[in-house]
């Protein structure tokens, strides 16, 4: 589905990425761990194209189609989706009409239709109507600014689905519908990126259907199944990459 082939990006001038490798396909629930600082929010936000991060070599493939030069909204109508680690708040703007503008205008959906689909998948995420009148993550906690990012998710149904640390900042409550609805997202043909920290969301997920991708300092530099996941809670980063040679 994507294809991340020998990537190279700076930002003001500094090398981040340093040659990143990644294949990501729908039949594998795909995860990007790795120490701070090693590039993991990068390679998200430079596959969604934020401008700020400047590719100088290699390229990013979806489905064969280089879009390496394309802009963020095009990305988006091709069906690549960011949920945000840090979601900002958009003073003035109901989430109601900002999410049934999308469907109008990505989906092609009757306004009707749209406030309807949005009212449902609202309440499977523990939203209540007024909520959706609310203004965009004003006065919102870590947990309903990251289930509204997912609904984002499940009202558009991406291709590929980047979560940039959906498990941040959130409750037990939260963490669980969140990993319930990309396991549904995933189930449903969607591929999917998952990037954290730790192994905590993971818990909910299973392992066998887990490919881990281990960065550091800009590069992936280990690719494990599910239950590497469990050793790298239990020993560390910095174990792991001594056992590799990861350090030389």
């Amino acid at each position: 589905m994507l294809k991340v082939d020998n990537l190279h990006v700076t930002v003001e001038n500094r090398e981040i990425l340093k040659g990143v490798n990644l294949d990501i396909s729908p039949k594998k629930f795909h995860v990007v761990m790795g120490p701070n600082g090693s590039g993991k929010s990068t390679l998200a936000l430079t596959i969604a194209g934020h401008p700020k991060y400047q590719v100088t070599k290699g390229e990013i493939l979806l489905e064969g189609e280089n879009i390496t030069a394309l802009s963020p909204d095009e990305r988006t109508r091709r069906g690549i989706l960011l949920a945000f680690q840090n979601p900002h708040e958009v003073e003035g703007v109901r989430i109601i009409d900002f999410l049934r503008q999308v469907l109008t205008e990505l989906k092609g959906m009757d306004p009707a239709e749209a406030y309807d689909l949005i009212r449902e998948k609202a309440m499977e995420l523990w939203f209540k109507e007024e909520d959706v009148h609310r203004y965009i993550n004003v006065g919102f906690s870590g947990g309903e600014r990251k289930r509204l990012e997912l609904l984002q998710a499940l009202l558009i149904k991406p291709r590929v689905l980047i979560l940039d640390e959906p498990d941040s900042g959130v409750d037990v409550d939260s963490l669980s519908i969140i990993s319930r609805k990309i396991d549904e997202l995933h189930s449903n043909g969607t591929a999917i990126l998952l990037i954290t920290h730790y192994g905590r969301i993971l818990q909910h997920l299973d392992p066998n259907s887990l490919e881990v991708h281990v960065m550091k300092e800009g590069r992936i530099v280990l690719e494990r199944g599910g239950d590497f996941v469990r050793e790298i809670e239990e020993k560390g980063f910095q174990a792991i990459f001594e056992e590799c040679g990861c350090n030389e």
